[in-house]
């Protein structure tokens, strides 16, 4: 399975399964996970980049020690909406990753996710040093966590007794 809208996830998921977020940058990808509840992210571990295969490798050791159901990757769109560079490089990165794994993706609008992380990480205090260490894990949580309460919604919405 390639990638599922929020919507096709939100259907496929079962009770207490967790999922990850991704940011997917050039050097590094950061690191999210949910709770079993789907209602909070948390930032993990940065993965220093270093080839396609052996990255592949360390996604799905983290996807299988974790239980990961599915995959949140932000997709880096332009502030005008279009797709640059960026986004084609993340698009191929999860075409290459479904040939490896039949665990779903879910591409995520991460526009402005690395400017909110590196807010939070000020707001925390936290030294230039680590920040630098943190804002792709903390830009992936903030990713995970846009698409947790996008589900969060989806589910109250199918529970509402009322329809329009």
């Amino acid at each position: 399975m390639a990638t599922l809208t929020i919507e096709e996830l939100a259907e496929k998921l079962q009770p207490n399964q967790a999922i990850a977020g991704l940011d997917l940058g050039t050097k590094t990808i950061g690191l999210a996970m949910s709770d079993l509840g789907r209602r909070f992210s948390s930032p993990r571990q940065v993965i220093k980049r270093v080839k396609f295969t052996q990255d592949a490798v360390t996604l799905l050791d983290f996807a299988a020690r974790e239980k990961v159901a599915a995959f949140v990757i932000g997709l880096p769109t332009n502030m005008d909406g279009s797709a640059g560079p960026r986004v084609q490089a993340t698009r191929a990165f999860v075409r290459s990753m479904s040939e490896k794994t039949a665990l779903p993706f879910v591409f995520w609008d991460e526009r402005l996710s690395t400017v909110a992380a590196e807010r939070a990480l000020l707001e925390m205090d936290v030294s230039r040093a680590k920040r630098a260490e943190r804002i792709d894990s903390a830009a992936a949580s903030f990713i995970l966590q846009g698409a947790l309460d996008r589900l969060s919604s989806l589910r109250a919405e199918a529970s509402s007794p009322f329809e329009d």
